[in-house]
């Protein structure tokens, strides 16, 4: 099996050391690894038609028509996409890219703060056996689709601008095509990656949509 790590942007999320943290576990998973800092990757039609998951770490970048179109057209074909945090749902601000990960993000109110990931599909093989994560990050308001399949939310207490509580997903998947995606909101940085239970469901998240 082909992994293929695309990473790059804006350094804030920590591109290299996040997705190299990932790259011995993919490895142990049976996985020879390829690492692209360069978006061209996704109109190299070779290169993604041998690959099983395409792991993606690239925020606020430009991607062109031609580009979406190579990675578009491999998910549906069946390579599983993953990611977290701005990597995916703050990546490339092109309407047809947030269908395929079914998430945007917008904001993240009042920045770092302690908070509660729960899971809400327990019975996920991502998420079993994780009930609640106790976080200190932020936490991400998005705009999101209804053909998610959420596996863990997060809630912003009753403040201004909105009188009662909100409650957003923080962990989905979703089908494109004949190909799986898989996006946790979790991971600004490498201590958010190092939590156990978000260390656990991501690296399962990467492994399920690879259909391992």
């Amino acid at each position: 099996m082909n992994a293929l790590v695309v990473r790059g942007g804006w350094d804030i999320h920590q591109p290299v050391e996040a997705t190299d943290s990932f790259v011995p576990f993919l490895r142990d998973n049976g996985f020879t690894v390829e690492v692209a800092d360069d978006l061209a990757v996704y109109t190299d039609e070779r290169l993604l038609a041998r690959t099983s998951l395409i792991v993606q770490c690239w925020t606020e970048g430009e991607l062109t028509d031609e580009q979406f179109a190579g990675l578009d057209r491999a998910v549906r074909a069946g390579t599983g996409f993953a990611g977290w945090h701005g990597g995916m749902v703050a990546a490339f601000a092109r309407r047809d890219y947030q269908w395929l990960t079914g998430g945007w993000f917008v904001c993240h109110p009042d920045g770092f703060v302690p908070h509660t990931l729960t899971v809400t599909r327990p019975d996920h093989p991502i998420t079993a056996g994780i009930g609640m994560v106790e976080l200190n990050t932020e936490r991400y308001w998005l705009l999101s689709d209804a053909h998610n399949e959420v596996l863990a939310t997060i809630t912003f207490p009753a403040q201004e601008p909105w009188g009662e509580p909100v409650t957003h997903p923080a962990v989905w998947t979703r089908r494109w095509g004949s190909g799986r995606v898989f996006v946790s909101t979790v991971g600004h940085h490498l201590p958010d990656l190092d939590v156990p239970e978000i260390r656990t469901l991501t690296g399962r998240g990467l492994l399920w949509v690879a259909g391992v």
